[in-house]
């Protein structure tokens, strides 16, 4: 329940900064840096969010407006920001998987235990588990 408030405040505070700037987006697009995602759990948030607020936008089908294309365009820098962190993160649990693969070729039970508990750590992260 608390999450789910959190989620409508954090979504509506994001409609209303955006609607404000709806002017100014269609008249250009500019770029922006968008919603940074410094760790796994931001990054995992910002998609919940903003993946829901993009669905209500698509949701217009043929009807997207120009300052709707707007917005969109502004929320794919915060997406892109938490996939480009996922993927870091990604990178590196594959790099400790692989470690545990080749320790355990070698029977290097230390390599192992040490990678092993890194890739866990970090895969559960990812996955909530």
């Amino acid at each position: 329940m608390i999450c789910s408030l959190r989620r409508a405040a954090i979504a509506a505070s994001l409609l209303f900064s955006m609607a404000s700037n709806s002017s100014h987006a269609e008249q250009r697009f500019d770029h922006f840096q968008g919603a940074p995602a410094a760790s796994v759990a931001e990054a995992l948030s910002n998609l919940e969010v903003y993946n829901e607020y993009l669905q209500t936008l698509l949701d217009k089908d043929q009807q997207l407006s120009d300052a709707d294309m707007g917005k969109i365009h502004q929320l794919s820098y915060t997406l892109e920001n938490a996939i480009q962190k996922l993927q870091e993160e990604l990178n590196g649990i594959a790099a400790s998987l692989e470690e545990v693969h080749l320790g355990s070729e070698q029977l290097q039970r230390e390599r192992v235990l040490e990678n092993g508990q890194d890739y866990l750590k970090r895969s559960r992260a990812v996955t909530g588990r």
